[in-house]
């Protein structure tokens, strides 16, 4: 069984390695979204994988660091695309949530990443 909790933060940034004249080469904002994805068992006792709130938990700490924060400023993140943002989410969930199996990154209603771990997470 796989289930998901999205959530969302504010946060500017800009993609210093977009081509010459690319309007993501200049400072703009977006309200992310961030698709959290457990795989498991369904617990027979509690009915669930796991408490929606655990999620919810888990990534509070990558939330305050994200929040209303200029993304190019913070390790990791010096290009932040949704690529990289995905990759960086995931290294720093994964060892606080069993079960994490996707990470669906949006940076707008029509644009986004799908990440599922690799090698070299």
């Amino acid at each position: 069984m796989e289930i998901f909790k999205e959530i969302s933060f504010e946060a500017a940034h800009r993609l210093p390695h977009a081509p010459a004249g690319h309007k993501c080469q200049r400072l703009h904002g977006h309200s992310f979204r961030v698709e959290i994805h457990v795989r498991g068992a369904v617990d027979p006792q509690q009915g669930w994988v796991t408490d929606f709130a655990d999620i919810k938990r888990a990534f509070e700490p990558i939330h305050d660091q994200l929040d209303h924060q200029y993304l190019n400023e913070i390790e990791g993140l010096e290009n932040p695309t949704s690529e990289v943002l995905a990759r960086w989410i995931w290294r720093r969930l994964k060892p606080r949530l069993p079960g994490l199996c996707k990470l669906v990154v949006r940076e707008t209603c029509s644009s986004g990443c799908v990440y599922e771990g690799d090698e070299d997470q």
